[in-house]
């Protein structure tokens, strides 16, 4: 007996010192394991360098909590899961799910705290105000609309999605956001991917590719201090600042940014081009006027030594607001800004041609009036290609469709510059010779696939990575300049052949609208995510951007199969593992009574 006593209590010693000597180990050792086949769960050194400079408490709370469909209950799984791995590495990192509907006693306090929290994403709070603005929303007394109206004010839209059980369907919002807080400080992190004509299923996945990205940008934005420096060039007829609101405004998060203006450099070049130098990135929106020689050699040298340029050209004068007439047409004539051999220089043209695809975006048009009110019907409008991003490089993979208007064909050249296509039009798509007359009759015109044989795939951006060498190479310099070189250090530029890709419009209180956002079709298209990624790319020192290129797949349930077969699911899905169970401890007391009884 004593024998046996000793056998039996052997292996329980050997396990115990087992387990002391794993746990000692671990905690000099730290190695998690991603068992997935896409490695979903394994952060970028990027995150892990954001995760481990975090050395205070940082609260992030997730909005996406309740009963939803099985796509969004996926989203919010992923979504914990991968916070997970970053309390792992860093436990000062701590995360919550709330619902900001929820009706359960005591979360009237929660939702207090969220309508200050909210209302401190956009306004400085002054320490003295504090106590005067707690007094107010605790005053509150419908919560629920109070939660709703600030997540609006903050630009946190919620999505409306239809849950089906049993083939009863009802309607619920949720709220697929976050916030991230440290130091006094909140961010705001879209979890919700929103792609136009993407099924439900397709933005989970594309939205779970981008949760590594949105965390540790949040993460970059609340650890690191604004740094990089951004001009947006004014003087040569480009954009005004109200048409690019909301884009500077996003932008304002991590850089800093102020209008520049050329005139200076008719009265003193060189002192103009030193100021430029100050800026790391120089933002060309849609210029109209031409560049004087001396405007060209300021741009030119703040190329060559390194400065980062976001070009954004229209070759062809024409304007959408010029068919609103009442013959409905207008004329498109080639822009001459005077910067062709600039751009030949560096390798690309962009051509005074413009596109027309059948891939196109609609507009609404007038077709007649019912009573006193207007009917209005959507067409495609052909001259508004809808350009869907095809390229793995990490600025556009992944990406959604992005509106274009009155894009031009660019043409790239061989020289010793890297050159990578970010976007082209369709494979239905032929360039059309300026000058020219547009119509909005083309609406109604009707063709054939063999139209565009030999056409299409036309770019429309393009990347420009090397030293570049100055267009006053072996010509007589506008203006001397001692410092002047003619190979530059590595730079990098963006060319996009639209200027209106960066226009917002406005509402009727004349707000600007999100990027992106049509008012007139309520389409909202990517071209700020396209543009801010451009940004990043061009002045991202930390590899940031790169994150974007991760690739997760995830198996989603066919929920109208499922119902179709609800039994069946229901019996395979829960009843055979209950009955396996069974089998499994009825075999198992078998086996024990037997070995016992001997």
């Amino acid at each position: 007996m004593e024998k046996a006593k000793k056998n039996n209590s052997r292996p329980l010693v050997i396990i115990i010192l087992a387990v002391l000597a794993i746990n000692f180990i671990g905690a000099y050792f730290f190695k998690r394991l991603d068992l997935t086949q896409d490695k979903r769960y394994t952060l970028s050194q990027t995150s892990l360098n954001l995760v481990q400079s975090v050395q205070e408490p940082l609260y992030i709370e997730i909005f996406l909590d309740g009963e939803f469909p099985g796509e969004f209950k996926k989203l919010q799984d992923e979504t914990r899961q991968f916070l997970e791995e970053y309390t792992a590495y860093n436990p000062q990192i701590r995360f919550s799910f709330f619902n900001p509907m929820d009706e359960s006693e005591g979360a009237d306090e929660e939702k207090r705290n969220l309508i200050y929290t909210i209302f401190k994403l956009d306004s400085r709070v002054d320490p003295s105000e504090e106590g005067e603005i707690k007094n107010s929303i605790a005053g509150i007394t419908d919560l629920d609309k109070a939660v709703f109206d600030s997540f609006i004010g903050a630009g946190m839209k919620p999505a409306s999605v239809n849950m089906v059980d049993k083939g009863k369907q009802s309607e619920t919002l949720i709220f697929p956001w976050a916030i991230a807080t440290y130091k006094g400080r909140s961010v705001k992190i879209p979890l919700l991917k929103n792609s136009l004509g993407a099924s439900t299923s397709e933005k989970v996945e594309s939205s779970v590719q981008q949760l590594e990205y949105v965390f540790a940008d949040a993460l970059n934005k609340l650890i690191n201090e604004k740094q990089k420096k951004i001009a947006v060039l004014q003087g040569n007829g480009e954009i005004a600042g109200g048409y690019m609101a909301d884009f500077l405004r996003k932008l304002q998060e991590n850089y800093f940014t102020a209008p520049f203006t050329l005139d200076s450099v008719a009265a003193n070049p060189i002192a103009t081009l030193k100021q430029l130098k100050e800026y790391d990135l120089a933002i060309i929106a849609k210029p109209t006027q031409k560049f004087t020689e001396e405007e060209k050699e300021v741009l030119d040298q703040y190329i060559i030594n390194g400065g980062k340029t976001l070009w954004l050209i229209d070759a062809v004068q024409v304007e959408m607001d010029s068919l609103y007439n009442q013959t409905g047409s207008t004329y498109a004539l080639p822009r001459d800004l005077n910067l062709n051999d600039m751009f030949f220089k560096y390798g690309f043209r962009v051509e005074p041609d413009i596109i027309k695809d059948e891939l196109a975006t609609p507009i609404k048009l007038a077709t007649g009036a019912q009573g006193s009110q207007t009917q209005y019907q959507e067409y495609m409008w052909k001259y508004a290609p809808f350009i869907y991003p095809n390229s793995e490089h990490p600025i556009v993979k992944n990406m959604g469709g992005i509106k274009f208007e009155f894009a031009n064909p660019i043409d790239t050249l061989k020289n010793d510059i890297a050159k990578t296509v970010l976007l082209t039009s369709s494979q239905y798509s032929r360039k059309v010779g300026t000058p020219t007359v547009v119509n909005l009759s083309m609406v109604a015109e009707q063709v054939n696939p063999a139209d565009y044989q030999g056409e299409g795939y036309m770019a429309v951006s393009v990347l420009l990575e090397g030293k570049f060498h100055s267009m006053y190479e072996n010509r007589v310099l506008p203006f001397k300049d001692k410092s002047y070189q003619t190979i530059g250090k590595d730079s990098k530029m963006i060319v996009v052949s639209d200027g209106d890709v960066i226009k917002n419009q406005f509402d009727k209180n004349n707000q600007a609208l999100e990027l992106g956002y049509d008012k007139w079709t309520g389409h909202l298209y990517e071209n700020k995510e396209f543009l801010l990624n451009s940004v990043n790319y061009l002045l991202d020192d930390n590899g940031l951007i790169y994150i974007r290129s991760k690739d997760v797949h995830l198996p989603m349930l066919d929920t109208q199969k499922v119902y179709d077969n609800y039994t069946q699911s229901k019996v395979i899905t829960v009843g055979l593992p209950l009955l396996i169970l069974l089998v499994f401890g009825l075999l198992f007391t078998f086996l024990r009574k037997r070995a016992y009884s001997k």
